[in-house]
């Protein structure tokens, strides 16, 4: 084996939020149907097994390349502010 460093192609995206938990995976699959109506969701069943729980949670989380594209917006506004807020210090001295 080498020692050379793999790159992976993974990416973490915005996280997962469990919005039901069913005991059988046919109440979770009709949710499941319900979510996939929605644009730009992105829905998954997760089983809980054991030792301690035993249902299935349906997960849902915002595409991550459009959640992407809302932190960029997020970030050139914030940086607007600190401009905006920078340059009005600089006026009053």
């Amino acid at each position: 084996m080498s020692t050379e460093e793999v790159e992976n192609g993974h990416q973490e995206g915005p996280p997962w939020k469990i919005v039901g938990k069913f005991p059988t995976f046919e109440g979770a699959n009709a949710k499941r149907e319900k979510l996939f109506e929605e644009v730009d969701l992105q829905v998954k069943i997760h089983y809980q097994g054991p030792p301690d729980r035993r249902y299935y949670a349906v997960k849902t989380r915002v595409d991550p390349a459009i959640a992407a594209a809302e932190e960029v917006v997020l970030r050139r506004e914030a940086k607007k502010r600190r401009k905006a807020k920078l340059n009005k210090k600089r006026r009053k001295k």
